[in-house]
This record gives structure tokens, sequence and C-alpha cells, in this order.
């Protein structure tokens, strides 16, 4: 069995990198499946921009407020406003990742304000390319889920290595997603594109881990 960790940013940033072309979907729930009125709440928006210009970093991290730059530790300099709370991490090519915003009105909002705090330090800054690269979600089922049967009886479609990571990871492609699966009943979906993939993946798993919920013990 191959050994998958999520790496750090896979609840923050980035697509995760557990997805695979050779992994196939779970398959659809049936309609007499158990269904739940739980919906993921959005936790994380990953968003790109490009500002259409080179950016001296060393610049913008004298002038502007709220931002740190150290070329030694990280190629981009990072820049936080606080509303709406996000972080941004700016690139001397002119590329920018924003995060942290919880809905898309608000990432496009964000990313917007960051690209115009550049323009006014005297760049030809313009709001070019958005794209939500990844939405985060998570749930709490409310009941134990018994991890070790259903990565056994769902081997291929998750990975579950308790003594390094305490989630059993459970890939689909329809829709592309990763979603995290802790035994409190603790569910994180990741790597979606719109939050209607984030509520289809877990519309899509609520009934298999319904059918693996532990007893509750008299």
């Amino acid at each position: 069995m191959n050994t998958l960790l999520p790496p750090p940013s896979v609840l923050s940033s980035g697509i995760p990198t557990v997805l695979g072309s050779n992994f196939l979907a779970a398959p659809a729930s049936n309609l007499n499946e158990p269904t739940t009125t739980i919906v993921p709440t959005i936790q994380n928006i990953v968003s790109t921009i490009s500002v259409g210009c080179k950016l001296d970093l060393k610049k913008i991290a004298l002038k502007a407020r709220n931002s740190e730059y150290n070329p030694k530790r990280f190629a981009a300099l990072i820049m936080r406003i606080r509303v709406p709370r996000t972080t941004a991490l700016i690139f001397s090519s002119g590329k920018m990742v924003c995060t942290g915003a919880k809905s898309e009105t608000e990432s496009k909002l964000a990313a917007r304000k960051y690209a115009r705090i550049i323009q006014k330090l005297g760049f030809p800054a313009k709001f070019m390319d958005f794209k939500i690269q990844n939405i985060v979600g998570c749930a709490d089922i409310q009941f134990i889920v018994r991890l070790e049967s259903l990565h056994t009886y769902h081997t291929r479609f998750c990975s579950y290595e308790p003594e390094i990571f305490p989630g059993l990871i459970y890939r689909m492609l329809q829709p592309k997603v990763v979603l995290l699966v802790f035994v409190s009943g603790k569910v994180v979906i990741t790597g979606a594109k719109t939050r209607e993939e984030i509520y289809e993946a877990f519309n899509n798993l609520y009934p298999i881990l319904r059918s693996f919920k532990k007893p509750v013990e008299k």
C-alpha cells in the first residue's frame, strides 16, 4: 500500500497531490440510501490572479502595511488585509495567490483590493485572470466512523495509515475532490472548484459513512 499524506497546504492552498487519474470515483449513492440535511461549511477559498506586470517586492514590502518579505525563506511577499480577512502571496512575476476567504465573492473582492494596493504603490497593476483554484469545506456527521472497516471495503478509493495520519483519505473523480474522514465524524472536503462540488461529494459519501457507523455502546 502506498503511503499518502496530505501536504501541510492541502487544507489551505493549492490542489491536493493525492488526486490521480488512476483512481476511479466512488459509485453514486442509490435513491433509497440514507440522505442527510447536513450542509458542509466553506472554510477556505484559494484563488489566483495576475496583475499583468513585474513587481519589485522589496519596494512593496517597504511601503505597504501588513506585509512581510524574506526572500531567503520564501520567494513571495506575504500581505494581509482585515476585510475580508485574507492573506495574499505576491510574486515578482505579477502572479498572486489569495487565501482565507469564506466565499467566492469575498475571494474576488480581496484579490481586487490587493491589486488596488499594488496599483497605489506606483505599479501599472491590473486585475486579470481571476480563478478559483481550491475550495475547502468541512462537516460533522455526528457519529463515530469505523475507518478500518471503511478502508477494507473501499480500498480502491481510499488510503488509511493511522500511524502516520489519523484521517482516512477518500478520493473521488466525480467530482474531482479529496475527502479526509476522521473517526470522530469530522469530514474535510478539499480540491473542489465550486461549492456545488463540495456539496455533491459530501452527499455521495454520506450514505457510505452511514453504513460504517459505529454502534453506540449501552
